[in-house]
């Protein structure tokens, strides 16, 4: 019997991997786009809210038609690019402190075109 060498085991095929790149194009599946309704017809509100905080300052944002998945994402996002802290409730995205003057130019920058600062 003939042992195997490394050209032998290169025409195997791979069953499992980590890693993305080992999927041929072909097997890949085509990108989806989003199942709600494109950023630039959402109209995003912006406010800002005191109640039942202690007193502290929390910015709302508001009137994302997003999956819960993709609501974390962009949360994730706008908490990293304004470097605070924040959360998720309901549907709502909550940011710590006043980022009612940061955060129009960042939605915009991804697509956002109806946002209202509501003062």
């Amino acid at each position: 019997m003939k042992k195997k060498t490394l050209n032998d085991l290169s025409e195997l095929k791979m069953v499992f991997s980590t890693d993305p790149e080992a999927i041929s194009p072909q097997e890949r599946e085509p990108d989806q786009p989003a199942a709600g309704t494109p950023y630039p017809k959402q109209t995003i509100r912006i406010s800002l809210d005191r109640k039942h905080r202690a007193g502290k300052e929390v910015t709302l944002l508001e009137g994302f038609e997003l999956t819960a998945l993709e609501l974390e994402s962009m949360a994730k996002k706008l908490k990293t690019q304004c470097g605070i802290g924040g959360s998720i409730d309901q549907g709502l995205i909550l940011l710590q402190g006043d980022q009612r003057k940061k955060l129009p130019p960042m939605l915009q920058k991804m697509g956002f075109k109806k946002i209202r600062v509501i003062a």
